[in-house]
């Protein structure tokens, strides 16, 4: 439900405000806001985490859902927005970057080890994938309410946030069948221990990936589709739902593929395609093509995400596992935030092209990092 609601907001998300009278700038100013509130709230999860059950901060989440939905929904202005941007849940991008991730994926990490945890995380995000797909699909629907009623379509995606709200209503239900499950009693007081040292080097280059990531999150690249070939909304979904299911095709190949060539070669050897293709499409001379080529990059680009969680519930110990979700993921939250609004002052200034070559130049050169920092680092399993 989270997935379906991300698809389609990310997608609504610049209309939205362009139809408010906001600019291209204002887009990125509230994709940066957005991923730097995600950011503090993980922080205050990682603090938090040993001291509140798990269920319980995910019931104070799916609660904070529904009111940032009701909020969007309601105001007009762009400081309020801003604000409640910060505060609330929203999601600006293609992955689960909100407070709800380091909080099931340490659930997540209690029930599996080794192999069978790479493969629960692809599952996982899988589910999150096809269901971001359905989402984006679902962004054209503002557009047939407007054409078959009296609404305008600002009023139309103004329900689709009232959608989001009730959609996080359900989720509060459906979370309080969790058991209310304590962190183990062996887990450090500390947030890290003895695995600081890795995975705060597994923290700054996930960062650049992140920053990187930023610059062409769902909501501008749905804008930078819009000022170039000036696709519409529903147009847009469409393109985002064929590319969800790419995405989510990868990563059912993630698991298989990571136990042939380890974790790591994994998450660099189909990175670096999809990047390449990501600089491609902002040469592209036609609509075809470019669409062609961001098809592409859909399919390898997120073989990453099960085997990077995988990965690093693999080089710390079990009680370090929520901490360490929470401490890898601050910094991505961090340097996704900054780079929004950039691409946005470079949309505007007419520099469509910009965020393409610096995002998929900037994901190369982390790849590359990586690889060379943790190729001889060895897994629970004893793999790399």
């Amino acid at each position: 439900m989270r997935g379906i609601c991300d698809g389609f907001i990310a997608v609504l998300l610049p209309g939205y405000l362009l139809a408010l009278g906001f600019g291209q700038l204002a887009v990125g100013l509230i994709s940066t806001t957005t991923l730097f509130g995600s950011a503090i709230a993980t922080v205050l999860v990682g603090f938090a985490g040993n001291r509140f059950t798990q269920r319980g901060l995910l019931l104070f989440a799916a609660a904070l859902m529904m009111a940032t939905g009701l909020a969007f929904a309601g105001l007009s202005s762009l400081w309020p927005l801003l604000v409640v941007a910060f505060v609330g849940t929203l999601n600006p991008s293609s992955g689960d970057v909100s407070l709800f991730l380091p909080l099931e994926h340490a659930r997540l990490a209690e029930s599996a080890t080794g192999d069978a945890r790479t493969a629960l995380f692809a599952r996982y995000s899988l589910v999150g994938a096809l269901s971001a797909a359905v989402g984006a699909l679902a962004a054209g629907l503002p557009e047939s309410i407007a054409a078959g009623s009296a609404a305008s379509p600002l009023t139309a995606i103004r329900a689709m946030f009232v959608l989001y709200a009730i959609a996080g209503a359900v989720i509060w239900f459906l979370y309080r069948r969790l058991p209310a499950r304590r962190s183990r009693p062996d887990t450090p007081r500390v947030p890290l221990g003895p695995s600081r040292g890795i995975v705060t080097r597994l923290a700054l280059l996930f960062s650049v990936d992140a920053f990187a990531g930023g610059l062409l999150v769902n909501s501008l690249l749905t804008l930078w589709l819009i000022q170039r070939f000036g696709l519409s909304l529903a147009a847009a979904g469409q393109f985002f739902f064929w590319a969800g299911l790419l995405s989510a095709g990868s990563q059912l190949a993630a698991a298989p593929l990571s136990r042939r060539i380890g974790l790591l070669n994994t998450m660099v050897f189909t990175h670096i395609p999809s990047s390449l293709c990501l600089i491609g499409a902002a040469f592209a001379p036609s609509l075809t093509l470019t669409l062609a080529l961001l098809l592409a990059r859909s399919a390898l680009s997120q073989m990453d995400v099960p085997t990077r969680s995988a990965y690093v519930m693999s080089v710390v110990t079990p009680g370090e596992r929520p901490a360490a979700a929470s401490f890898t993921a601050v910094p991505r939250s961090l340097a996704a935030a900054l780079a929004p609004t950039l691409s946005g002052a470079l949309l505007g200034l007419g520099w469509l092209g910009a965020p393409l070559v610096l995002c998929g130049a900037l994901k190369i050169a982390y790849d590359l990092s990586l690889l060379a920092a943790f190729r001889h680092v060895k897994l629970d399993g004893g793999s790399s």
